[in-house]
């Protein structure tokens, strides 16, 4: 197993680390809400709602937004350049040490 480390931003301002493995296909989505981090997902991840958003807060490369999460994330009162929904984004090993904000202030 090829486990990564991302960390998420907590309010106070504390990172706090999860395990994310990079062989199983998950997204961060996936990964966040089985750490026990509240992410509605309503969509199921299919990017759809929006309820995943999150802003990447490290300068890591992601693939750039498809044209459906481009719309969703279009549709949010507190989007930033990094914004993100975290169904879409794909664990790989490049994305090890990956800072995220989750909400990031929806």
């Amino acid at each position: 197993m090829n486990d990564i480390k991302i960390y998420v931003q907590e309010p106070s301002g504390d990172k706090t680390p999860v395990d994310a493995p990079t062989d199983m296909g998950l997204s961060l989505m996936e990964v966040l809400k089985a750490s026990g981090y509240p992410i509605a997902a309503t969509c199921g991840g299919m990017a759809l709602c929006a309820t995943c958003h999150i802003e990447v807060l490290s300068d890591h490369e992601l693939p750039p937004p498809s044209d459906d999460e481009g719309y969703m994330l279009d549709s949010l009162p507190a989007v930033t350049d990094n914004s993100r929904l975290s169904c879409q984004v794909r664990l790989t090993p490049e994305l090890d040490e990956l800072v995220v904000k989750l909400g990031a202030g929806d």
